[in-house]
């Protein structure tokens, strides 16, 4: 669904590039050179304005300057290269290394899909990870209704790997989706969680979301009060956070933490740009880490 709605969004970006540049020169011949600025030139502005909106006090200039250019790029890679482009039913990616680690559900956020881990799942796959990296659907509808997609997908991968536990690596709303399918399926089945970029507190940015999962993320929502006090010590042990500072999108940024979990900082970077950092993905990776797992 993703997928179609964004590629509509770009022919209409195309088709009014391809205008403008008629308009503004009197002939066809800067056309195609005008249809290929123009998604660029939105993801430039709308990155700006949410940067420049998020942006929190007290904070260093060089490290915003960094992540408004670092997630101009994930952003055009992610939204104009790769996701419009992502099949509809993603399958079990099987690991390219011989050691047999804890297979891996990939669990995107908001307005994303299963291509926003394109650089995640290559490292874990060589590292000796099954990977599943899932696409939730419908885009706006309860962050509880995904967990019976999370489930079964868990039991997919379960299956798949021969392995009695997974571990799941949510951005964004996909931390919370995971929190809430443990909420209605328990955490048996789980060897760690790690979040990145979510809004675990809520975001001031939703304020203006009028979508059932974007009204769920608002800043101290009942929902999400709700969530976390459902949660006992055992399940929050499993748990580990990442955010940065530049966070674009959830924001306040240094508030995104749990009772018990000490998040890991990283400086410089974006929202999306999270999933495609280098150091990023190398926590990530020693993360999971653990002892090889038997078949």
């Amino acid at each position: 669904m993703l997928a179609r709605l964004l590629q509509r969004f770009l022919l209409a970006l195309a088709l009014a590039g391809a205008g403008l540049a008629v308009l503004w020169h009197g002939a066809t011949g800067d056309v195609m050179l005008g249809a290929l600025l123009m998604p660029w030139l939105a993801v430039v502005l709308s990155t700006s304005y949410t940067m420049l909106k998020s942006r929190a006090p007290g904070e260093p200039s060089s490290m915003f300057y960094r992540a408004w250019w670092g997630e101009t790029v994930a952003n055009f890679r992610t939204f104009v290269l790769r996701q419009p482009w992502a099949e509809p039913q993603p399958a079990v990616l099987p690991a390219t290394d011989g050691l047999k680690r804890v297979p891996v559900l990939l669990v995107h956020g908001y307005v994303c899909n299963h291509r926003l881990w394109d650089d995640i799942a290559p490292r874990l796959r060589a590292e000796g990870h099954d990977v599943l990296a899932i696409n939730l659907e419908p885009l706006f509808t309860s962050i509880d209704q995904y967990a019976e997609h999370i489930e079964a997908s868990v039991q997919a991968l379960m299956k798949h790997s021969g392995q009695s536990q997974v571990a799941l690596v949510g951005h964004s709303m996909g931390g919370l989706a995971i929190r809430a399918w443990m909420r209605q399926c328990g955490s048996t089945h789980v060897a760690r969680i790690l979040t990145l970029g979510t809004p675990h507190a809520g975001t001031k940015a939703a304020k203006q979301n009028r979508t059932p999962n974007g009204r769920q993320m608002l800043w101290d929502s009942a929902w999400l009060q709700g969530l976390a006090e459902s949660e006992p010590p055992e399940r929050r042990a499993l748990m580990r956070i990442a955010l940065t500072p530049q966070d674009n999108i959830v924001f306040p940024q240094r508030a995104q933490t749990l009772p018990g979990v000490t998040p890991v900082v990283f400086e410089g970077l974006g929202h999306v740009q999270m999933c495609s950092a280098p150091e990023v993905i190398n926590w990530v990776a020693n993360e999971l880490k653990s002892p090889p797992l038997a078949a």
